[in-house]
């Protein structure tokens, strides 16, 4: 596999993915196996492979650990706190991601655009509302916050569970800013 010819960040990319580190390059082959493409972030951080490493392993220990989030739930606080963070790359590809998990091809869009209208519970209304605030404004986060996610029946762990993901994603939207990352076009279509 060859890495893509036309720009998809401001940074190098690996020259080919076959002369990558063996632990990167079996990943990259397994999601592209998995989704029929390589996400670009792959590509971005492939070139800097401790951080890739990382990254993903962090980003595993959130996203697929079991937890009383659903995976949709978690994929709805990436879209919503990519979305305050302006970040085009992680609200298109894991859009696509909330797409296919809640089942909803309006949802993602809606949560994007504004996701105290969206067809949301008011449970995940509550979570979403306390990511929110991890990702802008966290330094400011009180006991008063924690009030309504117990309210709807959130324990600490899932409190815990909700920050760390909206302070990964919030550190994953300003890599993909900074370095200008374009979403793949196999994103936009998925789950529609």
């Amino acid at each position: 596999m060859d890495a893509p010819e036309h720009p998809i960040s401001r940074f190098p990319l690996p020259v080919r993915i076959d002369e990558l580190p063996p632990d990167i390059r079996e990943r990259i082959e397994q999601v592209a196996v998995k989704s029929g493409f390589v996400p670009n972030i792959f590509l971005a951080l492939a070139h800097r492979p401790d951080e890739f490493r990382a990254f993903f392993a962090y980003h595993d220990a959130l996203m697929n650990r079991p937890s009383n989030l659903s995976q949709a739930e978690k994929e709805m606080i990436v879209v919503a706190t990519s979305a305050v963070n302006d970040c085009l790359y992680c609200v298109i590809a894991h859009g696509a991601i909330l797409r296919i998990r809640s089942k909803n091809p309006r949802l993602a869009e809606q949560i994007a655009a504004n996701y105290r209208r969206a067809e949301i519970t008011p449970r995940q209304r509550a979570m979403l509302d306390y990511a929110q605030k991890v990702a802008v404004d966290s330094a400011r986060i009180s006991d008063d916050d924690w009030q309504p996610l117990y309210q709807h029946g959130f324990t600490q762990e899932d409190i815990w569970e909700i920050g760390a993901i909206a302070a990964f994603f919030a550190m994953s939207n300003r890599l993909a800013n900074m370095s200008a990352l374009r979403p793949n076009d196999e994103f936009y279509g998925m789950g529609r």
